[in-house]
């Protein structure tokens, strides 16, 4: 029971063996935000009928690891893939002061056809309203699939990106977050960052 006001009239009252007497660790959430679904959306998502049952941190879910969540390196509405939201101030701080300076993987799915030297071009570096952007690492992972490992490119610069290279995208997902894969995590569930894992 996590309601202190509860009051126990005659119910047998057992203690979690695991229980410990001391302040709860501050919690990050990540999640599989779906396309069409704003950060606030997702957000709001993440309680108990949403936790992966494929989640290995071994962190117990209890109520006040919703409480104050800051939702970091926000995702475009259009945009699915991994999200995350953190109490901790340490990771807090991580991902928005050194946002530019971590890769970010998205997979594009994008219809039409590559201009010449398409490729290269997106590789070496675009230039909007005379300001160089970061160079990328692209490649196709399939016909009609770009991957992008992108430093200091925020996600929503992905369709312009690809107009400039004669190129519409249909679909954008974030598949990993520098160290932290979103791997097997299924859409609209969220699993905990365990101790070891860094992004």
């Amino acid at each position: 029971m996590e309601e202190p006001q509860f009051r126990v009239a005659g119910e047998r009252v057992d203690i979690d063996p695991q229980a410990r007497l001391q302040a709860t660790t501050p919690a990050t959430l990540l999640m599989h935000k779906p396309a069409g679904m704003s950060t606030t959306q997702a957000q709001a998502l993440l309680g108990a009928a949403t936790h992966w049952a494929g989640d290995t941190s071994g962190i117990r879910r209890v109520k006040s690891h919703a409480v104050g969540l800051a939702a970091l390196l926000a995702l475009p509405v259009q945009a699915s893939g991994l999200s995350v939201f953190s109490q901790d101030g340490r990771i807090v701080r991580k991902l928005n002061e050194d946002a530019g300076l971590i890769e970010q993987e998205l997979v594009a799915q994008v219809a039409g056809t590559l201009a010449p030297e398409g490729l290269a071009l997106l590789c070496r570096g675009l230039v909007f309203e005379g300001r160089a952007l970061p160079p990328a690492r692209v490649s196709w992972q399939s016909e009609a699939r770009l991957r992008l490992a992108l430093k200091g490119i925020a996600p929503e610069w992905v369709p312009w990106m690809c107009a400039q290279v004669g190129l519409e995208l249909t679909a954008l997902k974030r598949i990993r977050i520098g160290r932290v894969p979103m791997a097997g995590l299924p859409p609209g569930q969220w699993r905990y960052l365990p101790p070891g894992e860094r992004f």
